[in-house]
């Protein structure tokens, strides 16, 4: 089935009740998502496209069992645990926060269990090896947001940057990969300060930064606490531009942030920036399709990235759980590892925010020629795309 008949399905009401699933469902799917707490606005996008998801898989009844972590990996572990041993189900999606989804190796592997993550970071996914076997990806690498995103810089003549970015997996892992390629481009990082998704002043590390005298400023956060540290940027009278990362896209971003948040560069995907894109784009028609179904149930520009790559999950399941069932039935250890080898094997995969081509060695798959990681810039109140 492709997305384009998906969202045909969805856009003529094809809905589903997530928490009130048949009783003879034969495919279960376990869900933990921050539907509350800080990364809020990213786990509720996310539920809101699988609220969309058909009620049957390849075939087979499925029961979507969703749960919410509070933006907590403990708690996102506590909810794993429960969904597998508990609920018994066939695969996870989610967590969507870093720190959550490296906690939840521990449980999937253990119990054998494919997670499909909707982080950014790809440190759930690298290297292919260990308990890292049963995680796999949705949205785009941060290695390959960091790759645009300096690109970008260079281009427009930035020499160094200030980073101030989460003080856990998700800032360390963009730190690791933006100053990779930062020397590659040589731009220099001349300041770098930590802060916590749950802080009320950014004050000090602001003050650190700007006396470094940064040409830009890189924020590397997700979901509306990342307002913080440019608001206190912008309080301070920071005059250069400030960047974020492919975590910031969400209307409550722009609704918390105001005109502090006006002209903020990001790396981004096809849905978010999707009517402003080229009309060849190879991936402006599938988005699209997503897009209008996703707006006409929640309203206009209700749409995020997030909502995406949640999106996405279905069709990578309809294709793996197509193959997996000719090895064995729903409910069964057997199914569980041959549904995990058959997401390795996603070929020419269309989602809303790419093209997937996965293998033992990429559990992410993006192909670059329909992956957009394009650049954005907050526009008069829109995700706006811009050309390189």
């Amino acid at each position: 089935m492709t997305w384009s008949l998906i969202t045909r399905r969805l856009a003529a009401g094809v809905a589903l009740s997530v928490l009130t699933a048949a009783a003879h469902a034969q495919l279960k799917v376990g869900i933990d998502l921050s539907s509350t707490g800080p990364a809020a606005a990213i786990g509720i996008t996310s539920k809101n496209a699988m609220l969309m998801w058909p009620k049957t898989i390849a075939g087979q009844n499925a029961e979507y069992i969703i749960l919410d972590d509070g933006s907590d990996p403990g708690a996102a572990v506590r909810n794993i645990r429960k969904l597998i041993t508990e609920d018994h189900v066939d695969v996870i999606v989610g967590p969507n926060i870093t720190p959550a989804a490296m906690a939840a190796l521990d449980p999937v592997a253990e119990y054998e269990t494919p997670m499909i993550t909707l982080i950014g970071s790809a440190s759930v996914v690298e290297p292919q090896e260990g308990k890292k076997v049963w995680a796999f990806k949705m949205a785009q690498t941060d290695r390959a947001m960091a790759d645009v995103m300096t690109r970008y810089m260079a281009n427009h003549g930035v020499k160094s940057v200030g980073f101030i970015g989460f003080a856990d997996s998700y800032g360390n892992s963009w730190l690791s990969e933006f100053t990779k390629f930062a020397e590659l481009r040589h731009i220099k990082i001349v300041a770098s300060e930590r802060f916590n998704r749950t802080d009320a002043s950014v004050t000090g590390q602001i003050l650190k930064l700007m006396s470094a005298k940064p040409d830009v400023v890189l924020i590397a956060g997700a979901g509306t606490p990342t307002v913080l540290p440019e608001r206190t940027l912008v309080e301070r009278g920071y005059k250069g531009a400030i960047y974020q990362t492919h975590g910031i896209p969400t209307p409550e971003f722009i609704k918390l942030g105001g005109k502090d948040v006006e002209g903020t560069l990001f790396p981004t995907q096809a849905v978010v920036v999707v009517r402003t894109l080229p009309a060849d784009h190879p991936s402006k028609k599938a988005a699209l399709a997503f897009v209008e179904a996703y707006e006409a149930k929640y309203g206009k520009g209700s749409v995020t990235q997030f909502a995406g790559d949640a999106a996405g999950v279905y069709p990578r399941l309809q294709d793996g759980v197509t193959r997996a069932l000719k090895t064995a039935k729903p409910g069964t250890k057997e199914f569980r590892v041959a549904l995990r080898s058959e997401l390795e094997h996603a070929h020419e995969l269309v989602v809303p925010n790419g093209v997937v081509n996965t293998s033992a060695t990429d559990h992410v798959g993006l192909d670059q020629r329909a992956s957009v990681s394009v650049m954005g810039i907050v526009k008069n109140g829109a995700f706006t795309y811009l050309s390189q």
